[in-house]
């Protein structure tokens, strides 16, 4: 994937109505930086609408991934992810491993230790957060 196809947009994406409602259309998509250089992340002005109490971004990549991020946590109340295509397999404590299909979904609390550990050779999901800015931080593999 280029660099030029994640860089961030100047357009804006959504248009606010007076009452505070926000329509993102993708045909006027803004790309934001994200965690990983190789995927491409679309705000959808949710964090702008809510005063930064919410985030909500579409995640795409048309490669897969190609080593396991390491385990992490986000600094964050939690982090909700639906699939709308292709798949991801996360490693939680105690060794389970779950895969997340297109339909599935996972939350996430906030400072839950986790671990990307292979994804699809694309995908989409919809990553949703509570606050808007979430933090990530490396750990230790869970005992």
């Amino acid at each position: 994937m280029s660099t030029e196809s994640a860089a961030v947009v100047d357009k804006p994406a959504e248009t606010e109505a007076a009452n505070g409602v926000v329509i993102a259309k993708k045909d006027q998509a803004t790309y934001v930086t994200g965690r990983r250089d190789w995927m491409k992340y679309r705000e959808l002005g949710v964090a702008k609408a809510s005063d930064g109490r919410i985030r909500a971004q579409v995640t795409s990549a048309s490669q897969c991934l190609s080593e396991p991020t390491g385990w992490h946590m986000h600094q964050c109340e939690g982090q909700f992810v639906y699939m709308l295509s292709g798949w991801l397999d996360l490693e939680f404590a105690g060794g389970r491993v779950e895969r997340v299909e297109a339909g599935d979904s996972v939350y996430i609390p906030g400072n839950t230790p986790h671990n990307e550990i292979a994804t699809s050779d694309a995908f989409e999901l919809v990553e949703i957060s509570v606050p808007a800015d979430m933090g990530t931080k490396p750990c230790d593999p869970p005992a």
